[in-house]
């Protein structure tokens, strides 16, 4: 299963990026992150549902530094195969 997130709040310079790496590793989830033009963050998320779950669980918790405000999920297609997950600049 792929998911697109956009993440709105105080996501941007506050090691969000880092904090979403470190628990898609954990979770073993594959894909990418990456801030947008407008301050939001944007994640492509592979994984089973049930890694997707406590993924977006800690996605909408956010880092000690972070705060949230907004999380919009929504299924997609799969376009390219991930072999990892990635910080994309």
């Amino acid at each position: 299963m792929r998911v697109e997130v956009y993440v709105e709040g105080v996501v941007q310079g506050v090691g969000f990026r880092y904090f979403t790496q470190r628990i898609a590793k954990e979770i073993g989830i594959k894909g990418f992150v990456k801030n947008l033009a407008d301050g939001r963050v944007y994640i492509v998320a592979d994984g089973d549902e049930e890694q997707l779950d406590k993924f977006l669980s800690y996605i909408k918790k956010g880092s000690r530094s972070s705060i949230v405000r907004r999380v919009e999920v929504r299924e997609i297609e799969e376009s390219e195969k991930f072999e990892n997950f990635n910080i994309r600049f």
